[in-house]
């Protein structure tokens, strides 16, 4: 690290990350009396502050707002005494206990144990208008953004679980759902896919892939997309009135890198059904060890597990 570091704290827990899993965590281990102290990251509260509706959350009868959700986890891991650290850990050694996580701003924090809660982040294809119009008209999450498009034409682009999944729950709303894959088949389970193909509101393009995302600069909105066929490279354009990015998701763990086990995806390899790594006092929790489940209330549930399992450790 460069410079000196300007500041040393101990803890018997530290928390990496701050969703449902990060918060849940915090409030278990700090109602352990463990003292926790929680690296908030580039984006306390995680997806679920880009996420606006949400209806699935148990406890909660009428729609809640994602972002009011997370303030709420916040306040409760603090009131019951959690430290928040407003900064990201840059830089971890798992060598030795304790274990040191340096912040960015050079701040040495020595942990005795350590929960992995830095989540995951939908992936993009990487084009320039695709950037241009996220968030006016090209979404990441259909759940979150579907209602907006009431008997209009969207676009789902993937070939995968989610792309299916989102395809289907968008023609709740949609005149027309056209989904988009560079291949001739799906990867989606056969069921996911019989339900998709027999749905006459949804119409599938082979071979192809979004060349540009073509719209309106005043106001700024989508209404036209350019495919390309990657076999034969002719262009066709479509009209549509949104675009959904369907193409999975990457776990947040690169930091963690050489330090202890990965997937081949990058995701956090955790033993028996639980939150335990490879190394010994580290556990990992929610959407950076989940590649099925992906939901707030599993990632809270998951939090949990990790924070009883971290008391169980530190008693041995």
């Amino acid at each position: 690290m460069g410079g000196k570091v300007t500041n040393i704290k101990h803890t018997k827990v530290l928390i990496i990350g701050a969703g449902p899993a990060g918060y849940t965590a915090a409030i278990y281990a700090a109602r352990a009396n463990l003292q926790p102290i929680q690296a908030l990251g580039l984006q306390p509260g995680g997806q679920l502050t880009i996420t606006t509706d949400v209806e699935n959350y148990p406890g909660f009868a009428d729609m809640i707002q994602g972002p009011w959700l997370m303030e709420q986890m916040r306040a409760q891991a603090t009131h019951v005494g959690t430290e928040m650290v407003e900064d990201l850990i840059s830089k971890v050694d798992f060598s030795a206990r304790p274990f040191k996580c340096w912040t960015d701003r050079g701040d040495l924090i020595e942990a005795e144990s350590v929960i992995i809660a830095t989540g995951a982040q939908a992936r993009w294809l990487g084009l320039e208008s695709e950037e241009k119009f996220r968030g006016y008209g090209v979404s990441g999450c259909a759940t979150c953004d579907g209602f907006f498009y009431k008997g209009k034409k969207v676009m789902v682009v993937g070939g995968g679980n989610t792309a299916v999944e989102e395809a289907i729950y968008l023609t709740n709303f949609a005149s027309e759902v056209v989904l988009v894959h560079r291949r001739n088949t799906l990867r989606a389970e056969k069921i996911a896919q019989d339900r998709l193909l027999s749905n006459p509101k949804i119409r599938v393009i082979w071979d192809s892939a979004i060349d540009e995302v073509l719209g309106t600069e005043s106001p700024k909105s989508v209404n036209q997309v350019r495919l390309k066929n990657v076999n034969t490279e002719e262009t066709q354009v479509l009209d549509v009135d949104g675009v959904f990015i369907a193409i999975g998701h990457t776990p947040m763990s690169d930091l963690f890198k050489g330090q202890i086990d990965l997937d081949s995806e990058g995701y956090i390899v955790v033993k028996n059904g639980a939150t335990g790594t490879n190394i010994k006092g580290v556990f990992a929790a929610g959407d950076v060890q989940d590649k099925v489940f992906r939901q707030a209330v599993t990632a809270a549930g998951q939090g949990c597990m990790a924070a009883l399992e971290v008391e169980r450790f530190l008693q041995h």
